[in-house]
């Protein structure tokens, strides 16, 4: 939401949604706020950069003159010369420029060029080690969110997120919507890998946000930060994706380099849910091609094996429980799917969480906003049936029937079933194996 304009997000919505509908898949729609960023204001060109050039930046409506003969552009964020430090390090458009901080005033912000480049337009800046004073939900923030609720999405993803208070803000914004969207936490600072764990907590997802992240972060500990998450996402029960730079360099080259292959592969072997491709997919040159490569990477490594954070997984509650019998029959017996029916996705998300090794899961919900909320969960292949509820094992098979139809399935399979069946007068979960 840094760059869309409400009219942009209605059209393409809309657009996802037919051509997901016509095709009867269930496809997840998140929806990225641009969160309490600091960025940089439009300027006519792109202002050249070498190293020792004085650069200001002002605010509050200050402006530079042409007669002054300096480089400079507005931020706009009023509380930019407030919260930066004389000495200080700044970071421009992810690393692409660096700047030290020689001197400020109440408008004016001067600095040495570190780095030489060009600064363009609305530019994201980096203040390291700084909390800055803006709110965890700004004004555009809130409208954006009232946006998401009135198209629909899935997941609404918060930029900068600093602690859980500022995951609560978020959830009190959606609480009274008839639409609930899942809730994922963006890890992209210090301060929140200081809380990762209560910020995790709560929220209904998590991504590693490594642009921003490996700038706030020494970049020698960007893998370890990165695995931690992974692993506690595992450990707890929330689903978590890993994204930014996974393959940069085809933003420009139809080919991925040998280290961004290895890190796509780390990825998938860490377990994560779900990977995810930014700029190589909105201004690259070869943004199916890039698809193309996660899937290959992401399917061979698949078979390799994994890092099995999930072992320690926290189970408390029954349904947990039950689940984890489901998976671990379909481990003992290969099966060739785990089917799972799931009203709100708590039982399709528990199965995902204990990461089957063999079983694809197959899951499938009565709505499609409760299919199309499991799209970032990992193994998983929504779908949707009518649910009979007098007669379960009627739902059982017509969703039995889809699959085969599909070629998911065939005649012989082994596969275990997550539903609900009849126990005299009621309806309870269980955990049945059919042979097709």
């Amino acid at each position: 939401m840094s760059h869309a304009t409400p009219d942009w997000v209605r059209r393409v919505v809309k657009d996802i949604r037919a051509h997901s509908k016509a095709r009867g898949v269930a496809i997840g729609i998140l929806l990225d706020t641009q969160g309490p960023a600091i960025r940089t204001g439009d300027v006519p060109a792109k202002i050249p950069l070498a190293v020792g050039d004085r650069f200001v930046f002002t605010v509050q409506g200050d402006s530079l003159r042409p007669d002054e003969g300096v480089k400079g552009t507005s931020v706009g964020y009023d509380g930019f010369a407030a919260d930066v430090e004389v000495g200080k390090t700044l970071i421009v458009d992810n690393g692409e420029l660096r700047m030290r901080i020689l001197s400020k005033t109440a408008t004016r912000v001067v600095c040495e060029v570190l780095t030489e480049g060009q600064m363009g337009s609305r530019r994201h800046i980096n203040l390291p080690g700084v909390r800055v004073s803006l709110p965890a939900l700004t004004d555009k923030d809130k409208a954006d969110v009232e946006l998401g609720l009135e198209v629909g999405v899935d997941f609404i993803a918060l930029s900068f997120v600093r602690d859980p208070d500022d995951m609560a803000q978020l959830r009190a914004l959606v609480a009274g919507s008839p639409h609930q969207p899942k809730l994922i936490a963006k890890i992209e600072h210090q301060f929140a890998v200081d809380h990762f764990e209560a910020i995790a907590r709560a929220s209904d997802g998590v991504m590693v946000a490594r642009g921003d992240l490996g700038i706030e972060c020494p970049y020698e500990e960007l893998p370890i930060i990165q695995r931690r998450i992974v692993k506690k996402c595992q450990e707890i029960g929330r689903p978590v994706i890993v994204a930014t730079h996974l393959l940069e360099s085809m933003i420009t080259n139809p080919m991925p380099t040998r280290a961004e292959i290895t890190d796509v592969a780390n990825a998938v072997f860490e377990q994560a849910d779900a990977i995810m491709l930014s700029g190589e997919t909105t201004v690259g040159k070869y943004p199916l091609q890039c698809i193309e490569v996660f899937d290959t990477v992401t399917r061979r490594i698949e078979r390799s094996g994994g890092a099995d954070y999930h072992h320690a997984a926290e189970l408390t509650s029954p349904r947990q429980k039950l689940v984890k019998s489901a998976v671990l029959l379909a481990d003992e017996l290969k099966a060739a799917a785990i089917v799972v029916f799931t009203r709100r996705g708590h039982m399709a998300r528990y199965v995902s969480w204990l990461r089957p090794r063999f079983s694809p899961i197959y899951a499938f919900a009565d709505r499609w906003t409760t299919a199309e909320s499991l799209a970032i969960c990992r193994g998983v292949v929504p779908g949707v049936v009518p649910f009979t509820h007098a007669e379960p094992d009627k739902t059982v098979d017509a969703a039995l029937a889809s699959l085969m139809a599909k070629g998911r399935l065939k005649r012989g399979d082994a596969v275990v079933v997550l539903s609900i069946v009849t126990a005299g007068d009621q309806l309870v979960d269980a955990v049945t194996m059919r042979v097709i």
